[in-house]
């Protein structure tokens, strides 16, 4: 699925999409649930929205052939964008190195960081400058 459209952003009108199914889980859910329920709701969303996932995706971490480990996504939507969701206040460090990380070793150039929260979700994009 290509996307055409909103050039302001990568993968804009994609986006658009997944940031659309984050806001109806927050909306329905509220607030103060664990991420593994977050999660679910959100697979229930993306697929009835059609919106194409893998959850739990496994990134093979290897170097010059050698397994070095794996990383797992929550999940991998249109097979270009890997999102992880979070339960936490703010983003962290942490979380954006992370992210950034799953997108090098896809070799993938954007990536979603959510967060469902007291003060509604909020999402950053991760931009892997190759």
């Amino acid at each position: 699925m290509e996307d055409q459209g909103n050039t302001k952003f990568v993968y804009g009108n994609l986006t658009e999409k997944i940031i659309g199914a984050l806001f109806e889980v927050h909306n329905v859910l509220g607030s103060g649930l664990l991420e593994k329920h977050y999660q679910k709701a959100l697979a229930e969303e993306f697929t009835r929205r059609e919106i194409p996932f893998i959850e739990q995706y496994q990134i093979n971490l290897n170097y010059k052939g050698v397994d070095l480990g794996k990383y797992l996504v929550d999940f991998y939507v249109y097979d270009k964008i890997p999102v992880e969701i979070k339960r936490d206040v703010h983003f962290s460090r942490q979380q954006i190195q992370q992210t950034l990380n799953y997108l090098k070793a896809m070799n993938l150039q954007l990536g979603l960081l959510v967060h469902f929260g007291r003060e509604g979700v909020k999402i950053k994009r991760i931009v892997n400058i190759r």
